[in-house]
């Protein structure tokens, strides 16, 4: 039989579930389209589509302008305070309190979560009142803890710490609970001890769930900063946006929203670059 043959007989491929959905999109070569959308341009047509919108409205005084001021507004605004200093120093205090109280927070959850995951025992005790505790969202501890430790900055370190330390706590706990039997197995065949069955085997294979626990860790910091400065707080990113609203400077108020938004989009990409570093060892798939 003619090899051709041999393979016209041999039984088709099976088609995964993944390749069946999977949807290839060719752009001819050189293409205007396939330039696009290989360069950094297609990730900014909706919100460049939302501000020419925000534009029209303006122009078309569909909304008062007094109450949305016009793009070009807000950016003049955005330049003159970062010209004056007066948004440096905001930001400022703003970063020190979420740094601070994400310190405390993530030294909590990983011992926490940490210890949860090694030990079965401490996690059937621990870990229902934790997920209890988990629940209860992080602006429902403000009255007890200004009743507790007043307005000053204790109160904002110890919500932004409670903010944090949730995911960090979890993830790291399925983290270290989802590393494979078959290391810890192996590792005892070659005689490791118990450090460093925890130092080159369990917490290595628990770095990517680990550290995507941080990066929740630190978007949810930033959100509480901004609620608590938002409602007990006399300087900061937060109380700017209050001074701006109180004023009806819709400006201030959406220059500083505007500075909050690129301020958490620098911090997580800041945790993205290095969590690839710290995983640069894994091959490509794992």
């Amino acid at each position: 039989m003619a090899a051709q043959d041999l393979a016209l007989n041999q039984p088709d491929e099976p088609v995964r579930p993944a390749d069946a959905c999977r949807v290839t999109v060719v752009h001819p070569a050189g293409s205007w389209l396939g330039r696009m959308a290989q360069g950094w341009l297609l990730p900014w047509l909706f919100p460049l589509a939302l501000l020419l919108l925000w534009q029209l409205s303006a122009v078309q005084a569909w909304v008062p302008e007094q109450v949305l001021p016009p793009p070009g507004v807000v950016y003049d605004t955005f330049a003159a305070m970062l010209a004056s200093g007066e948004l440096w120093e905001h930001l400022w205090v703003s970063l020190v309190r979420v740094f601070s109280g994400f310190g405390i927070g993530l030294a909590g959850g990983l011992l926490l979560g940490g210890a949860m995951g090694l030990s079965p025992t401490l996690r059937d005790y621990l870990f229902p009142l934790f997920k209890a505790f988990s629940q209860v969202p992080t602006i429902g501890w403000l009255p007890l803890l200004m009743l507790l430790v007043g307005i000053d900055e204790g109160l904002k370190f110890l919500l932004i710490a409670k903010a944090t330390l949730v995911p960090v706590a979890v993830n790291s706990c399925q983290g270290i609970q989802n590393v494979p039997q078959r290391y810890v197995e192996v590792a005892k065949v070659y005689g490791f001890t118990r450090w460093q069955l925890l130092s080159q085997v369990v917490f290595p294979a628990a770095t990517a769930p680990i550290w995507n626990g941080v990066r929740y860790g630190l978007t949810h910091a930033w959100l509480a900063l901004v609620v608590v400065e938002l409602l007990a707080s006399s300087e900061g990113i937060g109380y700017l946006i209050v001074y701006g609203r109180q004023l009806f400077q819709l400006d201030v108020v959406l220059a500083a929203v505007v500075a909050v938004g690129i301020v958490g989009l620098a911090l997580d990409k800041l945790l993205a670059r290095t969590e690839a570093w710290l995983l640069r060892w894994r091959k490509p798939g794992l």
